[in-house]
């Protein structure tokens, strides 16, 4: 039984009973799941920023930073469990894309994180059958490979289930 801390730009996944995949405190960031219900497999990612144009480099060093490096990194990784490269058969969830410290709206990271990579998983002839994005608050997301579940978490509100 183990457990994989994705920080920002880390993806990971696992097919492996009892695993559980976290990441912490996404704000703007949005953590993107798979689950593949052939293999049992599940995978994440925390992404920070819609497009690596701005900045190649990081993009190349930390695929998972980015919505349009994040997704095909993700399936490359997966495939190697036996799920479809494409995401075939994959549910799809999305969380976090909150506003937490713009307070004027100006640059709507969240909103445009959200977008970039709901453009990309329909490229994939994907798209998330549930969706836990936007508000003021910062969220902490677990899912467990056992049972598929995932679990939101925010400081001063009660877990809840996607």
């Amino acid at each position: 039984m183990g457990q994989i801390i994705l920080g920002v730009g880390d993806y990971g996944a696992s097919n492996a009973p009892g695993d559980d995949i976290k990441t912490f405190a996404l704000g703007s960031c949005v953590s993107v799941i798979f689950l593949d219900p052939k293999t049992r497999a599940v995978g994440m990612a925390h992404i920070a920023l819609p497009d690596s144009s701005i900045n190649k480099a990081k993009a190349t060093e930390k695929p998972g930073y980015f919505a349009d490096t994040a997704i095909p990194a993700l399936l490359e990784l997966m495939a190697k469990s036996g799920c479809d490269k494409r995401g075939k058969g994959m549910v799809v969830k999305l969380c976090g894309g909150a506003n937490v410290m713009d307070t004027n709206d100006t640059f709507q990271i969240g909103k445009r994180n959200a977008l970039a990579i709901k453009k990309i998983l329909w490229s994939f002839g994907m798209g998330a059958i549930a969706e836990d994005l936007g508000g003021n608050f910062s969220r902490t997301v677990s899912i467990s490979v056992s049972a598929g579940q995932v679990t939101l978490s925010s400081p001063g509100k009660p877990n809840w289930q996607l």
